[in-house]
């Protein structure tokens, strides 16, 4: 019995990241997110008619650097280090 209770003190589940790299993970994955939330949209009910919409700051640089800034800090995450 003594040494069954050795075993399972040296094979104690330990998490891949700290807490911190979760935190900034589930924010990276909120940003990626909205990016995008902010693409979406833009379309017309009628198919005859094009919409200009589709063309707009927010669908066209806004959205897509929101993007990236997301990858950035889920990287950002998975890369730092624990003290």
């Amino acid at each position: 019995m003594k040494n069954n209770n050795k075993e399972t003190d040296q094979h104690k589940q330990e998490f891949l990241f700290e807490g911190i790299n979760y935190k900034i993970l589930l924010i990276g994955i909120a940003v990626i997110a909205l990016g995008f939330i902010l693409m979406s949209g833009g379309g017309s009910d009628n198919p005859n008619v094009f919409n200009e919409d589709v063309f707009s700051f927010r669908r066209i640089r806004l959205a897509p650097t929101t993007v990236l800034i997301g990858f950035g800090i889920t990287i950002y995450s998975i890369f730092k280090k624990s003290k």
